[in-house]
């Protein structure tokens, strides 16, 4: 079946040149231009932490300006400047239900998305998705315009936010597995997924600027910007090379050692029940055949023929699981700095709202170097569980630390705050990016180009379940005290650790194994 280009691609000049040369050139837009997409994606996702810090405040402490001061209409004593309904003592539970409200939608949508799709063009569904997630970041900022102070109205568009948001991860991801091969895939999305770190830092700064004054525009700007970059979306994306006839990547690895290679080649893993139930799932849902079906048959199938794999058969893929437990953990502890850091230093340090945002961000520039190194080691070793489980136990000692000694200097807050993203946001990165992509076109999977949004649909909607619970947590935990809710963060790493130790053993085993004789 012949697919047509978008029309934006049709309407631009010809790619003229060997095939080699116009695969290179669509390539390295994609790549540029999904990191545009889902750094997007975060701009509009990071307002409402920075905008925590005016909902709810001492205004005794925190307005200095006088024309603020003269415009008292919001009540007495402390609280007047504060947004009604987060003027309460339940500011910090109200404010956590609002996160708890968009990323349990997120989680459910991701689990959706992932289907859906498989089942429709990407370009259309992430142009969708991109426009719809601007309507509702814009619709949370005009509830400061409008006057509005229902807890039920910002509930409500944080519910419907998630869910559109949640189409952007399968898509992009899902972009650039089809266009580029597992050769150096760590290394090139490490650098690829820096748009989530760009995008906070963005977010951030945008709506820094307008918090003090009228945070409306913190989300209308992020709003606007999402929504032109999914128009262009509709009219430029390419999904898939053999929409404009290029070649297709080489989706073997050669990397030292690939777990997810590594248990269909070893011979004690032969009868695997695991592995069985995949192989057999797979051969009734997608080719309903016998087990007596050539491996070449199945191997040259027609791309026209493949069929979206079900749930069950992606979750029985080897390390999916395994991958997916950790991401719950790790996402937990970055989404709770995602979502609470600026307030943590507006309140800790004492510096004005704006000050705290712009402090935020250098966890995101830690967290941009952390993916990349993530990225280029894994690539080097081959070893992907390994990676992630080393920088999860150094980051449990750097987040303790961070506690005690964030707060006493702005030295120490650029310090740490940069060392504390580079080491919790290096396993996050590296599993969401490179990690699913791999598990999406397992082996196992026979060259099905399908399944990649579904495995990466499960992994990421299970990390967003942590998402939000960690946020949520964190805003019950933080009347208790900040110490409270980094002891909770410390945990979480722990438990993200303890999920990879299988395939952490498995790959060291497979690297001894490799090792040359020194007999």
């Amino acid at each position: 079946m012949t697919v047509t280009p978008p029309i934006g691609i049709r309407l631009l000049p010809s790619l003229s040149g060997p095939n080699s040369v116009r695969t290179f050139r669509y390539k390295v837009f994609i790549l540029i231009f999904t990191f545009l997409c889902y750094t997007s994606y975060h701009l509009s996702r990071k307002p409402i932490s920075v905008v925590k810090s005016v909902l709810n405040r001492n205004c005794s402490i925190s307005v200095s300006d006088p024309d603020v001061l003269v415009n008292n209409t919001h009540g007495n004593d402390t609280k007047w400047c504060d947004w009604k309904p987060f003027d309460g003592s339940n500011a910090g539970s109200l404010l956590g239900s609002l996160d708890l409200a968009y990323l349990f939608s997120y989680a459910v949508g991701m689990f959706l998305s992932g289907h859906i799709a498989e089942r429709m063009n990407l370009r259309y569904f992430l142009s969708l998705g991109m426009i719809s997630s601007g309507v509702m970041t814009a619709a949370f900022g005009m509830g400061y315009f409008w006057d509005i102070h229902s807890i039920v109205f910002f509930i409500g568009v944080q519910i419907i936010g998630g869910l559109v948001q949640s189409t952007g991860w399968p898509s992009v991801v899902t972009c650039m597995g089809n266009w580029y091969g597992k050769g150096k895939r760590g290394f090139i999305m490490g650098i690829w997924n820096s748009h989530t770190s760009v995008g906070n830092i963005l977010g951030s700064l945008i709506a820094g600027i307008f918090v003090n004054n009228a945070w409306g525009w913190s989300f209308i700007v992020p709003g606007i910007i999402i929504t032109v970059l999914g128009i262009l979306v509709f009219f430029f994306m390419v999904p898939s090379p053999d929409e404009v006839n290029c070649d297709l990547p080489d989706q073997t690895t050669n990397t030292r050692i690939q777990y997810s290679e590594d248990v269909n080649e070893r011979s004690d893993l032969e009868d695997d029940p695991l592995l069985e139930s995949l192989k057999s799932v797979q051969r009734i849902s997608e080719y309903g055949t016998s087990n007596g079906q050539s491996q070449t048959s199945l191997v040259s199938m027609d791309k026209s023929k493949e069929k979206p794999i079900s749930l069950l058969a992606a979750i029985f893929i080897p390390g999916v699981i395994e991958f997916s437990l950790c991401l719950f953990f790790a996402k937990l502890v970055s989404y709770t700095f995602l979502f609470w850091l600026p307030k943590y230093i507006h309140v800790k340090a004492n510096y004005d709202p704006e000050r705290a945002a712009d402090i935020s961000t250098l966890f995101d520039v830690g967290g941009i170097f952390g993916g990349i190194v993530a990225g280029l080691f894994s690539d080097f070793s081959g070893m992907r569980a390994t990676t992630c489980v080393i920088m999860l136990v150094i980051s449990a000692p750097i987040l303790y630390i961070y506690n005690l000694y964030g707060s006493l200097s702005i030295g120490h807050s650029i310090g740490l705050s940069m060392l504390c993203g580079f080491f919790v946001n290096g396993p996050y990165a590296l599993i969401t990016t490179a990690v699913s992509a791999d598990l999406g076109t397992h082996k196992i999977l026979r060259g099905n180009a399908k399944a990649l949004s579904t495995v990466t649909a499960i992994i990421d909607g299970t990390g967003s379940i942590g998402a939000a619970v960690g946020p949520l947590l964190a805003g019950v935990i933080e009347s208790s005290g900040w110490n409270n809710v980094f002891y909770m963060l410390i945990a979480s790493d722990v438990m993200a650790l303890l999920f990879l130790l299988r395939l952490f053993y498995k790959e060291m085993v497979a690297s001894f194994r490799r090792s040359p004789d020194v007999s």
